[in-house]
């Protein structure tokens, strides 16, 4: 086997932590470097994770001529420009969801990206569950027939991530529709085989955050006055196809479930299906009788955050395809974009992928 494809993270945090196995497991990548602009985490990764080049400006990891794979896990913010440095410099490139703050972002991205000839890819995890690849594979035996209608949920319980990295806007580009609503719409879309979106009615506020003695369950943390971002977001959205989809994602939510909740629904001409139970609804019109059957799938043998690393590196050492292209978080990021500006005007919003 050809030597392995060395490998350079930005921004060491929490997301970067749960990327480490799937660089340690690949079998066409090796984790060399990392960059950070807080040094004090230098030292857990230099011990534990055993990487000695290390930089505080993250400009000398991309430039390093002996690195083939950058790793972007920085503030949202930062996405743009690291990703698009990378592809310049002549590196594939994974970053974490979002892709970018805006449409406009990401197709930069791509100008980059093809102008380079690199690989790059949106760490969407839900993706790699072992459940995912299974409804996607009936789906596609034709198990729904014409997907016409999904609803999608990522609600959570009084669980708002407190960091400034998430909570003002000039760092994260928004609140939950960016944190993990970006989740639950890439995973319905590719269910859905990614239909072009034209109209996005929805709208984003924060209803909970800034009530008196308002707080969050990570760290029974007071929910900081400065936050700028929502805290839910709700769309209707209308695609080419004639298909539509209801979105609703929050960090703070008055609903029975103990810390959070991720759903899809899909309906089809010939059935029904619903994530993440892989339950499979259907009916024969001749009979009048109606069928529910649930795939049984297996364990997932690897966290998804680490698999999308081991596939991703896969890709790029054989010259295979972006396992999540960057067209697809395009269509992610442009009906995201298309519920700020909703809420902005107060009605439903053309979009323009």
């Amino acid at each position: 086997m050809s030597k392995k494809l060395n490998v350079g993270v930005i921004g060491l945090g929490g997301i970067a932590r749960t990327h480490v196995p799937g660089w340690q497991a690949s079998e066409h990548a090796q984790l060399v470097a990392g960059a950070d602009i807080n040094p004090a985490v230098f030292g857990e990764w230099r011990e534990k994770y055993g990487v000695t080049r290390l930089y505080t400006d993250p400009a000398e990891l991309i430039n390093d001529p002996t690195i083939d794979i950058v790793d972007i896990c920085s503030p949202n913010m930062f996405h743009t420009q690291q990703v698009v440095a990378s592809l310049n410099a002549g590196k594939h490139v994974i970053c974490e969801k979002p892709l970018a703050p805006t449409p406009d972002g990401i197709r930069q991205m791509i100008a980059a990206r093809d102008r380079s000839g690199k690989l790059l890819m949106t760490a969407q995890h839900f993706r790699f569950r072992g459940v995912s690849q299974a409804v996607k594979t009936e789906i596609e035996t034709g198990a729904l027939g014409e997907i016409y209608h999904a609803r999608s949920w990522m609600l959570r319980r009084a669980l708002l991530p407190v960091r400034p990295t998430f909570i003002l806007k000039e760092q994260s580009g928004g609140g939950p529709c960016i944190d993990i609503g970006v989740h639950i719409l890439d995973l319905t879309l590719w269910l859905m085989g990614h239909p072009k979106p034209v109209t996005v009615s929805g709208v984003a506020r924060a209803a909970l955050a800034h009530q008196e003695g308002a707080f969050s369950l990570w760290g029974r943390a007071a929910v900081p006055q400065e936050m700028d971002v929502e805290d839910f977001a709700a769309a209707f959205v209308r695609f080419e196809n004639g298909a539509t989809l209801m979105l609703e994602v929050s960090w703070l939510l008055h609903h029975n479930v103990e810390k959070e909740i991720a759903k899809v629904w899909l309906y089809g001409t010939a059935g029904g299906c619903e994530w993440p139970n892989a339950d499979f609804m259907s009916a024969n019109n001749t009979t009048r009788q109606l069928y529910n059957r649930t795939l049984q799938i297996t364990q997932d043998t690897m966290e998804p955050h680490a698999l999308e690393c081991v596939e991703f590196a896969r890709a790029a050492a054989l010259g295979l395809p972006s396992p999540v292209p960057a067209e697809h978080s395009l269509h992610v990021q442009t009906i995201l974009d298309g519920i700020y500006r909703s809420q902005a005007t107060g009605r439903e919003v053309a979009v323009q992928v």
